[in-house]
């Protein structure tokens, strides 16, 4: 049995090879760039002594879900615990931005994470046994102006993961959405995003994801002030006023 984890080059799915391969579980390490992911199978394989198949594709292309899911099955690799983390987001008006990024940022953060968890979940059915992860974020919570599609994408997660976590819970299978806010990522160093709050780290994320896997919750918000404003926050004040404030927020200066 193997992890596969998407988004596997740097941070939380750096982070998650990390943990799972300190388990002691052979990984599968799905990323665009090659260079990247070989270096991190070699210090994996090295440490831990683990199993660690590299697969650089871009999953944001089409039909590549499939060509993974195949390629992989060719090669006799079951995946147990399946790692939805790759993803992006854009910080422009929807009007300003180009919509083949747009339309590219919907298929990775969306129809990957579908595509992947349709292909690899009748398996872990049939076993009785497996754990998706889906990487949602803390922005799932409210419509985010100027990161419009990001957050609507996240949104999605979020309810595909914890409908997902419903269908399955007689089947032996763990189902968690793990929604971050800020965290110390590649994230923002392409000038994507604005970070607000207390920037936390990938090892504070993993923490308290390999706690959360241990509860039978469907997801949950990393950080207690994230949690605040996202569980309650936006659900008391409303609407127009969450938007106004977080239109400043992210408003492109």
């Amino acid at each position: 049995m193997a992890t596969l984890i998407t988004g596997a080059s740097s941070g939380i799915g750096e982070e998650c090879a990390y943990r799972y391969a300190a388990q002691k579980h052979d990984l599968i390490l799905v990323a665009r760039t090659e260079s990247k992911l070989e270096t991190l199978a070699k210090k994996l394989r090295t440490e831990y002594g683990v199993t660690v198949t590299a697969f650089p594709c871009d999953l944001a292309a089409p039909d590549t879900a499939e060509r993974l899911w195949e390629e992989t099955n060719h090669a006799g690799l079951e995946v147990d615990v399946l790692v939805n983390n790759a993803g992006f987001g854009t910080q422009r008006d929807v009007a300003d931005d180009d919509p083949d990024r747009l339309e590219q940022e919907v298929r990775l953060n969306c129809l990957a994470v579908v595509g992947l968890t349709a292909r690899y979940l009748p398996a872990m059915r049939e076993r009785r046994s497996g754990t998706i992860i889906n990487i949602a974020s803390a922005a799932a919570f409210q419509p985010m102006p100027h990161m419009a599609v990001y957050a609507a994408t996240k949104a999605f997660v979020l309810s595909f993961t914890e409908a997902l976590w419903a269908e399955t819970r007689k089947d032996g299978i763990r189902v968690l959405a793990v929604c971050p806010g800020s965290t110390d990522t590649p994230f923002f160093d392409s000038g994507e995003g604005v970070v607000v709050g207390k920037l936390r780290s990938t090892r504070q994320l993993l923490d308290n994801t390999m706690r959360a896997l241990k509860t039978n919750k469907p997801s949950f918000v990393d950080g207690l002030g994230n949690a605040i404003v996202a569980r309650f926050a936006v659900r008391i004040v409303p609407k127009r006023i969450i938007l106004a404030a977080t239109e400043r927020v992210f408003r492109i200066k």
